[in-house]
């Protein structure tokens, strides 16, 4: 898969997080260029661009962006739910199926993934792998922390070609660059 592009509908479950539920078009090419561009809250965007990892959340931290190097030597994990996920899981998980389930009118196998490795951001994964394709069209993620994270994909694109502009942050007039 060289792409994927898919609208979002995340839900964090943390009690520290005022608004839980995001939603957005999630995009990524390669294994290093990622982009959420979030509807709801409108405006935010984590983008990764293949040298820095961009966090920009204004409803949270106005006036701010955090600018991040991206980590060398692979795919970049951190904000990029899919590639903790989809890089090579044989060789770093336990996976079960839990069951077969129908989501929004598709079959899916739900499998669940405990990683086998350390250094990974999650104790667990539960995925919802569409029978027809073996993409993921939901993603339950209990985080270290404690947080668990859902993420339902919707209007899966696979193999598109994507402008490089997708994954361009443009900084906002009078919005500082935080680097980490």
């Amino acid at each position: 898969m060289s792409s994927l592009r898919a609208d979002f509908v995340q839900t964090i479950q943390n009690p520290m997080i005022d608004n839980p539920e995001s939603r957005g078009l999630l995009m990524q090419a390669g294994e290093a260029r990622f982009a959420m561009r979030f509807s709801d809250p409108p405006g935010e965007a984590v983008v990764i661009d293949g040298e820095h990892v961009w966090v920009y959340t204004p409803s949270s931290v106005p006036g701010q962006v955090i600018r991040l190097p991206v980590p060398t030597g692979g795919p970049v994990y951190g904000y990029n739910l899919l590639a903790w996920l989809l890089d090579r899981p044989a060789d770093r998980y336990t996976a079960s199926l839990l069951a077969s389930e129908k989501l929004n009118g598709r079959n899916m196998d739900v499998v669940e993934l405990v990683p086998a490795v350390p250094d990974l951001p999650f104790d667990r994964a539960v995925l919802w792998l569409d029978r027809e394709d073996a993409l993921p069209r939901k993603l339950d993620i209990t985080e270290r922390s404690g947080s668990r994270r859902i993420l339902t994909l919707s209007k899966v694109q696979v193999n598109r070609a994507m402008p490089d502009q997708t994954f361009v942050f443009e900084v906002p007039p009078g919005v500082r660059i935080v680097d980490q």
